[in-house]
């Protein structure tokens, strides 16, 4: 499965399959800092995902731990990892379109196997069951 997304995602985003490799590596290691109940099953069929995930995160120095987790799962972490998996990616040489193709064929790779729409997933992906944390505090407008 894994050697097919990459097949894949290298063909749409026109890179090549190292390239193609380490980017779905930076998307799944940032869905799995999200803390997202979909990419533990997705590690649970896929686990060549899981162990791309895990050595991503080690030649990339991405925060790991379980206070990392714990911060990077709050609203404002959850923000930070979304931003910084963008960033990662820009700094492969992916402009915006190639970045949109490796999220699409990552969606629709893995939707696939799942069985799961293209958007579906990848929301899954990003997004915990967990409820926010409540800050304690209202807006008012006037």
């Amino acid at each position: 499965m894994l050697n097919s997304l990459i097949a894949e995602a290298s063909e749409r985003a026109d890179i090549d399959d190292a390239t193609a490799r380490r980017a779905i590596g930076i998307v799944l290691n940032a869905a799995e800092r999200q803390g997202s109940d979909m990419i533990e099953t997705v590690f649970a069929d896929f686990p060549e995902a899981r162990q791309l995930s895990v050595v991503t995160a080690r030649d990339e120095k991405t925060p790991v731990g379980s206070i990392a987790r714990l911060i990077e799962q709050t609203p404002g972490g959850r923000r930070h990892v979304a931003l910084d998996m963008i960033s990662r990616l820009h700094k492969l040489g992916l402009g915006h379109k190639a970045v949109a193709e490796i999220m699409a064929a990552t969606g629709a790779s893995l939707g696939a196997h799942l069985a799961a729409s293209e958007s579906g997933l990848l929301a899954d992906l990003f997004e915990s069951d967990e409820a926010a944390p409540e800050t304690g505090r209202d807006i008012a407008v006037a």
